[in-house]
């Protein structure tokens, strides 16, 4: 055997015995986990729970002592995600990124989802609400975030990237295993309004209508709902109809009744309409 073959062979060995040694050491034991949940539990309640949560969401305070524990142990993945939640709030998409980022990277089953959740709804980057939905539910499943499934936020940024036979197909299958799972009273009405929607873009108006009045018939003064119908009826000439349902929909939007979505009053949320 030459010199080379067997200088190879050693050097393989060698990063073999290398590499077993690294991956023994990131291995924890039951009792060493238990040790450090219970030193980020304690990090959490110091400077989370007994230190932001104490000041306004928004305030320099909230961060600082998000800091203090974060210098502490930066693998809390919790802290991250409290420390950008109220940037996204607050529109500071580039920087809340960042955070959300870093507790994805600490704890990805849960927080990637909900990271998905923040590019549509609120970073509006919906090529990359897709992908991050698409990759959790590869590894994780169909569930849901913020009271709405996965296939639900990737239907509404297909919307928003004008691909409606796509939205529409993905609002379709998703309507019908809720349906077929939960039953009627499942249902959610803005999950109908966008599938509503969908169709609208498509052209098929009566079909709109239908999905606008099942969702009018959970939330029955659901402006936005009203005001696509009403269009709706406009397309297939029932103007005289459309002209006194976009009368109640502008006093129902003036009078505050949209989106039931406890963060529409951070975000406007698509299609939403700005009476």
């Amino acid at each position: 055997m030459n010199t080379i073959k067997k200088l190879f062979i050693i050097f393989s060995i060698f990063t073999f015995f290398t590499n077993c040694k690294k991956e023994t050491k990131t291995v924890k034991t039951e009792s060493e986990l238990k040790v450090i949940k219970q030193r980020q539990d304690s990090i959490i309640n110091k400077h989370l729970k007994n230190g932001a949560w104490k000041h306004a969401v928004y305030s320099s305070q909230w961060q600082l002592e998000i800091d203090k524990g974060l210098a502490k142990d930066s693998t809390i993945a919790y802290l991250w995600q409290q420390k950008a939640m109220p940037l996204y709030k607050q529109g500071k998409y580039e920087i809340g990124k960042e955070y959300i980022d870093k507790a994805v990277k600490y704890d990805r089953q849960r927080w990637q989802d909900y990271r998905a959740f923040l590019k549509c709804i609120f970073a509006k980057t919906y090529r990359e609400a897709i992908q991050d939905f698409e990759d959790y539910k590869r590894d994780y499943g169909y569930s849901y975030v913020m009271d709405h499934t996965y296939d639900f936020y990737i239907a509404v940024s297909y919307l928003q990237l004008n691909e409606y036979s796509k939205a529409e197909e993905i609002f379709k299958t998703d309507y019908e295993r809720q349906f077929s799972e939960h039953g009627k009273s499942w249902l959610h009405p803005v999950d109908l309004f966008y599938y509503g929607i969908s169709k609208y873009e498509l052209g098929k108006y009566e079909e709109a209508i239908d999905l606008f009045d099942l969702a009018l018939g959970i939330h029955n003064q659901f402006s936005d709902a009203q005001y696509y119908k009403s269009l709706s009826l406009f397309k297939i000439g029932k103007e005289a109809e459309a002209e006194e349902l976009l009368k109640i929909a502008k006093v129902n939007g003036e009078q505050g009744f949209s989106f039931n979505e406890d963060n529409a009053i951070y975000e406007r949320y698509p299609y939403q309409i700005r009476w």
